[in-house]
């Protein structure tokens, strides 16, 4: 198995695996089409966004991904650099699941928001993925609120 932080060279292995992973969170068909705004924003930011990802590659061939998007905020005594990252898409292929890849992703991102001063790392953890992050040391946090300003 070869890891390795994404580059422009990786695009399409890149958009195509996030797509994959996409359906099955979302439970989709495996034909189903992305809209081109969402196509052209995940593009445009992989490329050009504050963020790293970890590609898992057999072969040559993708089998895995995990992103961790950058966020700077105003520096608080629990947090003086102000750096903080979201860790996402953590995905691998169904073939490949519990060989340890999706650890080996998140660890591998997890010792580059180490050396960038990032003091906080969080997630979005489906309950399959839970056990790996806990294993890692996240914990689940009641400090958070959201509003979807969508709505």
């Amino acid at each position: 198995m070869e890891y390795r932080i994404a580059t422009i060279d990786d695009i399409e292995e890149l958009m195509n695996i996030r797509f994959e992973m996409l359906r099955i969170v979302n439970d989709l068909k495996e034909d189903q089409d992305f809209s081109d705004e969402l196509v052209a924003y995940s593009r445009r930011y992989f490329i050009d966004g504050n963020q790293e990802t970890c590609l898992a590659f057999d072969n040559g061939a993708a089998v895995g991904c995990a992103s961790i998007s950058y966020i700077e905020v105003m520096p608080t005594f629990s947090h003086p650099t102000g750096k903080r990252a979201h860790l996402m898409n953590v995905y691998t292929k169904e073939e490949y699941r519990r060989q340890g890849i999706a650890r080996k992703m998140v660890e591998i991102l997890i010792d580059k928001t180490k050396r960038k001063g990032v003091t906080e790392i969080s997630l979005d953890a489906t309950e399959s993925g839970r056990p790996l992050y806990e294993s890692l040391g996240f914990k689940s946090s009641d400090e958070c609120m959201v509003m979807n300003v969508l709505d």
